[in-house]
């Protein structure tokens, strides 16, 4: 009896959102707790929007969902950028070599959210052709991973990391 008690007691279900779709996982650690569903295509609007304001160079928009304290690894230096206004300057560097209407794609998307925190792991193509058309020299995929806060009814994005998997 004490067995059973003890492997279901410390269960916790959570919701990840993988393309469009629902996965139920067991996370472990205190009560049976299941997630809202609208919290994952809440941030995947926010996310498909904050893409979409990249290749439009629509710098009001990039910056609509992130927080005040935000902190972003980024692939070009500076590699850490601490605070809205650093993060502002990141995409004065960026714009000169990405040409509004170039890619930013959106290529997997995998999001968990809890009620008040989640962070989703995306791949993104950056630079070339869309999605829809064939790749184009001098674009690239990279990794992508955001961690998000709720305050109040909505989603901030309190972390963005960047990478690019090693040529070596």
């Amino acid at each position: 009896m004490f067995d059973f008690l003890a492997r279901n007691a410390c269960r916790i279900r959570a919701r990840s959102f993988v393309l469009g779709t629902h996965v139920n996982q067991t996370l472990g650690a205190g009560a049976m707790m299941q997630q809202d569903q609208t919290a994952e295509a809440q941030i995947k609007a926010l996310i498909e929007a904050w893409a979409d304001a990249v290749r439009r160079h629509d710098l009001s928009g990039i910056l609509a969902h992130h927080d005040q304290d935000i902190v972003m690894f980024d692939v070009p230096p500076p590699l850490q950028s601490r605070g809205l206004d650093e993060y502002r300057k990141t995409w004065d560097l960026f714009f000169p070599y990405h040409e509004p209407s170039q890619a930013f794609d959106i290529e997997e998307l995998a999001i968990t959210a809890g009620d008040d925190v989640a962070f989703a792991v995306a791949i993104l193509r950056c630079g070339s052709a869309t999605i829809s058309g064939p790749p184009q020299k001098g674009g690239f995929l990279f990794r992508l991973t955001i961690g998000l806060r709720k305050v109040g009814d909505d989603w901030r994005i309190t972390h963005e990391h960047h990478s690019v998997p090693a040529t070596d």
